[in-house]
């Protein structure tokens, strides 16, 4: 990806009458995720989490193919040092840590395919719609890294071993079901319109509910995470430390000349 690519993408939100807040994002690369967007993300969640005209958050992303491609194999590539590779990493870090901590309730809207950093995009949400084009791949240990900073919030959600399996097995994708059946969508639609059609009614129903009730419910369904500022920034440095080796470089290059 050029300089010009890595400067692309976006971040909008709107609030409707009833409280529910919807973030999209986009970027042309198959919604995939630069440093940039990845900012705008953790930012715009954080502060609707703290607008008290916002009562639930649905995330989503633009088009109608992939949900998310992830991390942009070419802003991996012009990473020359630990330190920016650390700084990149921790993006996904920050977007994780924001809904983790953000008090009101994320609905997932999983259009398409997730791959890497937009599965842990899903698993970070409360509760994820997809439909049966949502496809799933950490395809990280194939360019040479590991799902590590997104690794803590899928393994939250699905579970060890499910986590394992995506994670060892980095070129296969999982279907939809695959990953309903683990837990990682509530439920899978055959078209987008139906799953829109759920999704707010959903949202709806829980911009109807107790405000703190919520709250309180959120804070116990992610228990355990409390060390996640620390973890996950961590782990970003491994990600970090990792993709400046010639290995990386040299699988990134191969994956993208596909």
């Amino acid at each position: 990806m050029s300089n010009e690519a890595i400067n692309q993408g976006y971040v909008t939100f709107s609030i409707d009458d009833n409280g529910i807040a919807t973030i999209e994002f986009g970027h042309p690369l198959s919604n995939s995720l630069p440093g940039k967007v990845l900012s705008l993300l953790a930012e715009t969640i954080e502060n609707l989490g703290n607008n008290q005209k916002c009562s639930v958050i649905i995330l989503s992303s633009g088009g109608e193919k992939a949900f998310c491609a992830g991390a942009s194999f070419d802003e991996l590539i012009s990473i020359q040092n630990t330190e920016e590779g650390t700084a990149f990493f921790s993006g996904f870090a920050k977007v994780i840590n924001a809904c983790r901590k953000c008090p009101k309730f994320i609905l997932g809207r999983v259009h398409g395919k997730a791959v890497g950093g937009g599965v842990g995009m899903a698993a970070a949400c409360d509760y994820s719609f997809a439909t049966k084009y949502a496809d799933v791949k950490l395809s990280e240990l194939a360019v040479g890294i590991g799902p590590f900073v997104v690794g803590p919030v899928i393994e939250h959600k699905i579970g060890t071993s499910a986590f394992s399996q995506l994670a060892i097995n980095a070129t296969e994708w999982r279907s939809a079901d695959w990953a309903k059946s683990k837990g990682l969508y509530a439920d899978v639609f055959e078209e987008i319109s139906e799953m829109d059609d759920e999704i707010y009614r959903l949202a709806l129903q829980l911009s109807n509910s107790n405000p703190m009730a919520m709250k309180m419910m959120k804070s116990i369904f992610w228990k355990g995470t409390e060390n996640w500022d620390t973890l996950l920034l961590e782990r970003a440095q491994m990600s970090g430390e990792l993709v400046l080796s010639e290995f990386s470089k040299n699988a990134i290059n191969k994956f993208k000349s596909k």
